[in-house]
């Protein structure tokens, strides 16, 4: 059978989602923790991995099993394996012809930045900061740019082996509660550290470093040298995946994590 799982984890746990020789990774964890329950080797499949020091709030997995078990023993049974800073949230039996990745319609992340002179102290591993003062309607009005179908090489990482790097970013918004932005970003699908570059090259506009017409030509020139530095991960979660409602999985908007955080420090 089949099994999809919903997964939430923080970044700074692992030393990102995919599977290392030194285990780890949340997918080496997460199969640690799986195999006991089903008592044989398991292998997952994720909707999208991760980087070091990004957290998740519904990382989607699929795995196959010989084993029957409840529900239970999957969300329960395995958290009871797990140390912390992982945990699955839910587990549903789903068809043959489903896949984590490719099954996928969006992806979406937020990345929270703390706006203030002071740095995090609270949820430093938890947001990203920036001392200057940003203008969050200048970073979203240069964003809009973004939105659509395009060739996405000047906001990839130099090391990102993705064969095609035409991507489509479905919504981009950027909001200020008090002292905490958001930037929320949507796509088909995202390349290495591409939200995390695109945020870093908003930063440059709100704090006028550069105007917003600059994001385009960025974009356009298709060079990686060209846009800002990779902004911390600290910030960043992938906040949900969407699937065919045919499969019926459950949605992460549920998880309040983001308005928590929200609330606390703005």
């Amino acid at each position: 059978m089949r099994i999809a799982l919903g997964v939430e984890y923080d970044g700074p746990t692992f030393c990102g989602w995919q599977t290392q020789p030194n285990g780890c990774g949340g997918q080496d964890a997460l199969e640690t923790a799986l195999a006991g329950v089903a008592s044989q080797d398991i292998n997952t499949i994720c909707a999208g991995r991760t980087d070091a020091g990004v957290h998740a709030l519904c990382q989607v997995v699929h795995f196959d099993c010989e084993a029957s078990r409840p529900y239970s023993a999957w969300t329960g049974g395995v958290n009871s394996a797990l140390k912390s800073g992982i945990s699955v949230l839910w587990a549903r039996e789903v068809s043959g012809e489903f896949h984590a990745r490719y099954s996928a319609t969006a992806r979406h992340y937020k990345y929270f930045l703390l706006n203030r002179d002071q740095r995090p102290g609270l949820f430093a591993n938890h947001v990203g900061w920036f001392d200057a003062r940003l203008d969050a309607d200048a970073m979203h009005e240069a964003g809009l740019v973004l939105k659509g179908e395009h060739d996405f090489s000047a906001f990839r990482a130099s090391q990102c082996q993705a064969k095609n790097p035409v991507r489509t970013i479905h919504e981009l918004k950027v909001s200020r509660y008090g002292d905490m932005i958001c930037f929320e970003v949507t796509a088909n699908a995202f390349l290495q550290h591409m939200v995390r570059n695109i945020v870093g090259s908003l930063v440059h506009v709100g704090c006028g470093r550069q105007r917003t017409s600059w994001i385009g030509e960025v974009l356009e020139s298709g060079d990686r040298r060209q846009a800002a530095p990779t902004f911390s991960a600290t910030g960043l979660y992938l906040s949900s995946v969407d699937y065919e409602n045919h499969w019926q999985l459950p949605h992460a908007a549920t998880n309040s994590l983001p308005d928590a955080v929200l609330s606390l420090i703005s």
